[in-house]
């Protein structure tokens, strides 16, 4: 795995071809997204997975059953320690800028896209948003909401030109 930006991006399955997700392009929406929630400088992994894949993650680490869109695992708990045991999730010498890990289901991006209505691209960036600011701590609220908004909002006009 190689570090283009600031996320390092993992396709552990088959993309939706509707979905043409480059790790240029989801480099550069990452960056994007930082930038806009004032995280800049941070980094994270990204893992697009299917809904088996986070249908395991959501019971093993949230006790929750079924697919969910996008899981958080933070690089670092309460107590300042790694949060995942595989030892995947950051470095104890990284002076905070890894924020952790987020895991993705493509399958749901897809689904909800339909669902909703959004285009591919305003769905992915609001999931990712989303992903990001429980990772740098947020938990949901009217903060979190407006913040994940205005990050959507600026992805759409930086990124329009993109094929999602």
């Amino acid at each position: 795995m190689s570090v283009t930006g600031p996320a390092d991006i993992l396709y552990e399955t088959r993309l939706d071809p509707r979905f043409p997700l480059s790790r240029r392009e989801l480099s550069g929406l990452a960056a994007t997204l930082l930038d806009a929630l004032g995280l800049t400088g941070r980094t994270f992994l990204l893992k697009l997975v299917d809904d088996r894949e986070i249908a395991r993650l959501n019971r093993e680490f949230l006790g929750c059953t079924g697919p969910t869109n996008i899981l958080s695992f933070p690089a670092r708990d309460g107590d300042g320690t790694d949060a995942l045991a595989d030892g995947e999730v950051g470095d104890p010498e990284d002076d905070g800028e890894f924020l952790g890990e987020l895991a993705l289901s493509v399958d749901a991006l897809a689904r909800e896209t339909d669902l909703y209505g959004q285009l591919p691209l305003e769905h992915l960036a609001r999931l990712l948003a989303h992903g990001l600011l429980h990772l740098a701590g947020f938990d949901h609220g009217e903060v979190m909401f407006d913040m994940t908004d205005a990050a959507v909002d600026l992805a759409l006009l930086e990124h329009a030109e993109a094929p999602l």
